[in-house]
This record gives C-alpha cells, structure tokens and sequence, in this order.
C-alpha cells in the first residue's frame, strides 16, 4: 500500500491566517485605548496660539509668516500617559513638545519641553547635548541618528509616568530617564526647572517660528501608581 501524504501547506496557511486576525484584532484593540487629541478637521480642544498654527489636510501646521511662532496646548491638562504623534520636519525646523505646562510661562522651565528638531541643520552644528531632538530640553540628552531624512514623516511615542519619561522615535528609544534623579544634583544647562516637579498640565507644541507639521496626535492616560 502506498502512504497517504498530507499536505500541510492549507494548515499552515490557515494557521498563519489565524495568527494575522489576532495580530489585527490586537492591535484594534489597543488603538481603541487611544483618544485622538485633533480631529483632522479644525483646532477644537486646543487653546493658544489659532493664528500661526492652521489645520489644515489632517494636519496641524505651524505658519512662521503670521506670527512667527507661539504655543499650541491641549484644553484639558495630563498626568502620567502615552502620546503618539508624527511630525514632519522642514530644513532646519525647531520645535518642542510641552508637557505638564501651565498655560503661561516659558514651557521648557515652567513644565518640560522635549525638544522636537532638525538636528542636521548647519545652524546647529554647536548644539549642547541637551538640544537634540528628543532631549528634555536642559536636563536629558536624547541618543542622535535616529531622525529619517527632512522631509519625511516621524512617528514618535512619549510615555510619562512622572518622573519617569521614555521617547521612542521611529521604533527606536532615544532617551528613557527619570527626569528628577537627573536634575537633583543641577541640571545640564544650569538653570533651574520647576516644573520637574509638576506631576500634571498641558500637553502642547511650542513654536520656534519655523514650517513643522504633525498629525496622528493620539493619547493613552494611564493610571498614577503614585
């Protein structure tokens, strides 16, 4: 008698059809916990500067030739969460990312600021540590090389869980440190930061009178362990 041979190639295919409707459900599942911070259409639930940054295709675009620059922030303040967003930088773009910021004061001491920026710019060659894209600005140094060309659309991932803070740039984490520990013995710039120590604020992006667009802003807040 011959033996009956098998194929286990429909198996496998069935298997790995499987395996992509649970990866997909998964990841539903887990952008269903996101909240979308802009709707793609206008700047409802944003408050601050309306005049040089536009919505405009499903983007938030900063317009330099307005007012040249100005914040941006989120009505509603955050504590400990995970925003992703993508941006998109232009030749030697400059902005920032606040977090935990009041609505008045300078960002990057009144609350932090994570430095969103084209470091390959020949204006920056003399940047400190502290400047990079990704950095808190004057208290952590972000890791370098991981910005694609300008041009082209980043995705970033910030996760605050206060102190602690993580910002993962196009897969890759660029900077995990706990902002507090890093400053108790001064900070890198010198200067002093109160808002380390803010726990909660406003998110928001602070304009440094350049073209930068972002869209896909979405947030998870996440339960203080504190």
């Amino acid at each position: 008698m011959h033996k009956l041979h098998l194929s286990t190639k429909p198996m496998a295919f069935a298997l790995f059809g499987l395996l992509l409707i649970s990866c997909s459900t998964q990841k539903k599942a887990a952008d269903s916990e996101f909240t979308e911070l802009f709707n793609g259409k206008n700047l409802d639930g944003w408050v601050g500067n309306k005049t040089s940054y536009k919505a405009e295709d499903g983007m938030i675009v900063i317009d330099p030739d307005d007012e040249g620059g100005g914040n941006l922030f989120t009505e509603k303040e955050y504590g400990d969460f995970i925003l992703r967003f993508e941006f998109q930088l232009t030749p030697g773009g400059n902005n920032g990312l606040g977090i935990h910021t009041p609505l008045t004061g300078d960002a990057a001491y009144a609350g932090k600021e994570i430095q969103i920026l084209d470091n390959t710019a020949e204006k920056y060659a003399e940047l400190k540590e502290y400047q990079f894209h990704g950095s808190v600005y004057g208290v952590i140094a972000a890791k370098k090389g991981f910005l694609k060309p300008v041009g082209e659309w980043n995705q970033e991932e910030v996760i605050v869980q206060h102190p602690k803070i993580k910002v993962i740039l196009n897969g890759t984490t660029i900077l995990e440190g706990d902002y507090l520990e890093a400053s108790k013995n001064g900070t890198l710039d010198g200067k002093e930061h109160p808002g380390l120590q803010r726990s909660s604020g406003h998110i928001g992006f602070l304009g440094h009178g350049d073209v930068v667009r972002f869209k896909n802003i979405k947030i998870k807040e996440l339960n203080s362990t504190k």
